[in-house]
């Protein structure tokens, strides 16, 4: 009996035995904690002035009250930190690889805290152009804070962290856009709302200072966290008490990683990399195309096809997509990585915030070494911003045209858009089944 049942485990044994998961890292929070901080920081600043942008452009005569033009003015405001951001962002990472994360980490944050205090001062045109492409040309900070998590983790504990990023950029979003008592709705205009707190003349001048000087003050305080609590995860620069578990292992990696600060930007561009940030750019023209839509369309006045709202209201639909959008992340996202794989899962959530998560995950997969993440970070950023600097120019021009000329009942803006949300289904087909373990 011993004997028979002997062999019939011999014979259901494997002769080549499978290969062990590995154990799972735990995250290092802390240090994860105050990357989302700065990311969270900069949600808030980045959204705070939708809002309130269309009115603002109107109450600055820029339009001579032409309704139907404010999204041309709108579109090119929102586009121009992207357009500086992308002739920037590439230097700034690759700068990273060289001097370490933290000191572009400051440039960026004093930059854009800077740049919130100028736009909330400004009264022409031009002086929001200006301020807004100083924020872009002195902000680096989207792709570093990707290349830090992606040296904070590894492949076991990747999509758990990169889960984090749409979840406070929504919170951030939720913060920047609500109207009670928070910033971007109510806070524009505090006059209106609070006439004895708010009486001085200032107020009335600059009606849209103080939405600006609070997300400014939140830049403020991520800086302070930031300077004097996160490790630098650069393992040419980072101090020796910063142990290898912490960065994912890669003590070891400190002469490479000198080597391959100035790696040639061509020998990347591989199918591996490229396709990863072929989806993201797409996906990113396409999210900020939305987000600059939808409340142009809630400004629009009723007689032009639109819904007439004020700032306080498209405030408060805009913090609830934010919660809704948050919401799902937290509950979701992880275990629908494990049960779809990141691709299938990407391929069905292209045009919401899930999307990202997964994108994210395949641009770290696809570097080479962690050496490389900070250039790959910065190629990947580049063409985002490049998108993200097109987007609201074209789909508010493009909104605006509709209106105008009245395209397929001035709906032709979101034909188009829909088009391309379907070529990024076909290229997100192309993106590997499976992640590569790129820990080694």
């Amino acid at each position: 009996m011993d004997t028979s049942r002997s062999r019939i485990a011999s014979e259901t044994t494997p002769l080549i035995p499978a290969e062990a998961s590995k154990p799972k890292t735990p995250l290092p929070k802390l240090q994860l904690g105050i990357v989302l901080t700065i990311q969270f920081a900069e949600a808030i600043a980045s959204t705070s002035i939708f809002p309130y942008i269309n009115q603002l452009i109107r109450e600055l005569g820029i339009t001579r009250g032409d309704d139907a033009a404010v999204g041309y003015y709108a579109g090119i405001i929102e586009s121009l930190f992207f357009v500086t951001q992308a002739l920037t962002v590439l230097r700034w990472s690759r700068l990273s690889d060289r001097i370490g994360r933290k000191p572009v980490l400051v440039v960026g944050l004093l930059g854009a805290c800077i740049s919130m205090l100028c736009f909330g001062l400004s009264t022409t045109f031009w002086s929001l152009v200006i301020s807004r492409c100083v924020c872009g040309v002195l902000n680096g900070n989207i792709g570093v804070m990707k290349t830090m998590l992606g040296e904070l983790t590894d492949s076991t504990n990747m999509a758990q962290a990169f889960s984090l990023i749409p979840i406070v950029w929504s919170l951030g979003n939720f913060l920047g856009q609500v109207n009670c008592p928070l910033m971007g709705g109510t806070l524009a205009r505090p006059q209106d709302h609070w006439p004895v707190l708010f009486a001085n003349s200032f107020w009335k001048n600059y009606p849209y200072f103080l939405p600006c000087a609070v997300a400014a003050c939140v830049l403020f305080v991520a800086l302070f966290t930031m300077v004097f609590f996160l490790e630098e995860t650069l393992s040419t620069k980072r101090r020796p008490k910063l142990s290898s578990a912490t960065l994912g292992d890669s003590s070891s990696e400190s002469l490479p990683q000198q080597a391959m600060a100035n790696v040639s930007l061509r020998s990347l561009l591989t199918p591996t990399v490229v396709i990863p940030i072929a989806n993201y750019t797409v996906f990113a023209f396409l999210d900020i195309s939305r987000r600059a839509l939808v409340p142009l369309f809630f400004s629009t006045p009723t007689y032009l096809g639109g819904l007439g709202f004020d700032p306080s209201s498209i405030g408060s639909w805009l913090a609830l997509f934010g919660i809704m959008d948050g919401v799902l992340q937290a509950l979701l996202f992880a275990k629908l990585v494990d049960r779809l794989g990141p691709k299938r899962l990407f391929i069905l959530s292209a045009i919401c915030s899930m999307g990202l998560g997964t994108l994210l995950m395949f641009m770290r997969a696809s570097a080479p070494t962690k050496n490389t993440l900070g250039a790959i970070n910065g190629l990947g950023q580049t063409s985002a911003s490049v998108a993200r600097a097109i987007g609201p120019g074209l789909a508010t021009s493009l909104f605006a045209a509709s209106k105008e000329y009245n395209l397929l009942g001035g709906n032709a803006v979101f034909v188009i858009l829909f088009m391309v949300a379907i070529a990024q289904r076909w290229l997100g087909s192309q993106l590997p089944d499976k992640l590569q373990d790129r820990d080694e």
